[in-house]
């Protein structure tokens, strides 16, 4: 019956009640975004024979909707007032609840975004620019963590993040540790989706090369893991990208044996310090150092000079990190009073810029900039050649340019090269040098600072085209960026537009991702801005 129909007919009633529910009847189905939410509710209902409660589902007209969106939003370029909202925000606690969310989804034409952590640089898992109506179904309540030291394993929940990890796992042991990266609150699952590299890779590998099992909810609702979901769905999971082949609850890593005490160091050489000179040098000694031993260089404008900031982990004691970087790189000048013996878990405090001595109780903080606004942007390359000494000079012209922005240089070599690039979704292994982050932050608000920020950061990576990976030319997903290439709507991406920014991040492992999704997702049931296309919706 057509709305004006309705209206006749209750008119016709002489029922004044009948007559204002065909006025808010006729409200509804003008505003489809409304008149989804009872539908998505009464579908959840149905399915889960009435126990749900208010309590995890939040719609727009909740109070807690916005605390609880932005609760995990740490890029505030995608926490502004226009930024699109989704419909609904859903935090299941169990799997049924997460079943019941995606049958439900599917039942109302919602496309579904999975939030664990929020860190996602450009904003996926909790926004869309696609014009649909979407929900989030934040992993939140799935952070339970269990760690078993007597077989080296952690069953880990979607929804935690690499800083409770560590915890746990210091917890149980100071011999253990698992190789991924250094911000506490970045959450595990989009970490591993995107492969997780961190400063063990050398002697480990990534944090998708260290998983040995998954719990996942696929799109028709059926719970897998790794044997139910076979040998290539579980390949494209650990560093295919999230969001993308179904929602990961639960993660089983292989943990690794480290020292009972490790060493650390940061040492700040600036331009008068020879800094220019030690970077170019650090190209070509860091990928070659013993496995034990990685050694990044970040490096940033301050006052009036460039600062190259060495960081360094040894999974050993002093007296041997000196013996090697004495051999290897005495230009650098390392002494003994420069390093410091901690604990694994407390040297990732210290590496990501914490004081000596910060209580270990910092790694359980999931907020992060200690909860004011933060913008952002970032870009990444990697680097097979050494860059010559002279091209320096331009890079640091632009980190005089601007002083919140920097370049992070991380090393390959060691395991990462050993490893096939077709082991999992993630290539970048032998013939890397190290990879390149391009980082800018602020905090004024408004288009004109952020015009300013993205120009500059996107210059940058623009001087750098001559001196690093061409055809293609390579990007981390862990450093998203739209960039590169989006899908140009919801519904239909051609191969050759996915293809252009999927070869950055997968290279060669592009395809058989494609495969992948077009065995498991045919309706392209889970995607973003950046998803793996099913073939269906090739051309």
């Amino acid at each position: 019956m057509q709305p004006y129909n309705l209206f006749i007919f209750f008119f016709k009633m002489k029922n004044p009640n009948a007559f204002w529910v065909s006025i808010f009847f006729m409200f509804l189905i003008s505003f489809p975004a409304l008149a989804d939410i009872p539908g998505f509710q009464e579908c959840m209902f149905r399915i889960l024979r009435n126990q749900v409660t208010a309590d995890y589902i939040f719609t727009s007209s909740s109070s807690l909707f916005l605390p609880v969106l932005r609760s995990n939003i740490q890029n505030a370029r995608f926490n502004t007032s226009d930024t699109p909202k989704p419909l609904i925000i859903v935090t299941p606690r169990t799997e049924s609840e997460v079943q019941a969310v995606i049958r439900c989804a599917k039942d109302q034409d919602l496309q579904v975004r999975v939030r664990g952590g929020g860190h996602d640089f450009e904003g996926l898992s909790h926004t869309s620019f696609f014009g649909n109506q979407f929900l989030i179904l934040d992993l939140v309540n799935f952070k339970n963590i269990t760690v078993d030291p007597a077989k080296k394993t952690a069953w880990v929940g979607g929804g935690s993040t690499l800083g409770e990890l560590y915890y746990r796992i210091s917890e149980k042991s100071r011999n253990l540790g698992f190789p991924a990266g250094l911000c506490p609150s970045v959450g595990v699952g989009g970490h591993i989706s995107g492969g997780g590299h961190g400063m063990m890779s050398r002697k480990f590998g990534l944090a998708a090369d260290n998983v040995i099992d998954a719990c996942l909810v696929d799109g028709r609702g059926r719970i897998l893991d790794r044997k139910s979901m076979g040998k290539d769905l579980f390949w494209a999971i650990r560093g295919g990208g999230g969001n993308t082949f179904g929602v990961i609850l639960g993660w089983k890593l292989r943990l690794v044996d480290v020292p009972e005490n490790v060493t650390v160091f940061t040492i700040r050489r600036s331009l008068e310090q020879s800094a220019t000179k030690l970077v170019h040098k650090w190209q070509t000694v860091a990928p070659m150092l013993p496995k034990e031993l990685f050694m990044r260089v970040m490096a940033y404008g301050e006052q009036n000079t460039i600062i190259a900031e060495f960081k360094s982990l040894f999974l050993g004691p002093t007296h041997e990190l000196l013996l090697i970087l004495n051999e290897m790189f005495p230009e650098l000048g390392v002494t003994r009073q420069d390093l410091a013996e901690l604990s694994w878990a407390r040297s990732v405090l210290y590496l990501e810029g914490f004081p000596l001595g910060t209580p270990i109780q910092a790694l359980l903080n999931r907020i992060a900039n200690n909860g004011k606004p933060y913008y952002f942007k970032s870009k990444s390359d990697f680097v097979k050649d050494a860059i010559p000494i002279n091209a320096f000079e331009g890079v640091w012209n632009f980190l005089h340019e601007n002083n919140s922005g920097f370049i992070m240089l991380s090393p390959y070599g060691g395991r990462m090269s050993e490893i096939s690039e077709s082991s999992i979704p993630f290539p970048h292994r032998a013939g890397n040098l190290y990879n390149i982050q391009y980082w800018t932050n602020w905090s004024e608000e408004g288009d004109d600072a952020s015009q300013i920020q993205m120009s500059w950061i996107r210059r940058l990576y623009g001087y750098f085209t001559p001196f690093v990976f061409k055809s293609p030319r390579k990007a981390s997903l862990n450093y998203r960026d739209l960039d590169i290439g989006p899908h140009n709507s919801l519904d239909s991406s051609s191969y050759k537009d996915a293809k252009f920014w999927g070869t950055k991040y997968f290279n060669k492992n592009f395809d058989k991702l494609v495969r992948v999704k077009s065995k498991v997702d045919p309706h392209n049931f889970f995607r973003n801005e950046q998803s793996i296309p099913p073939k269906k919706i090739l051309s």
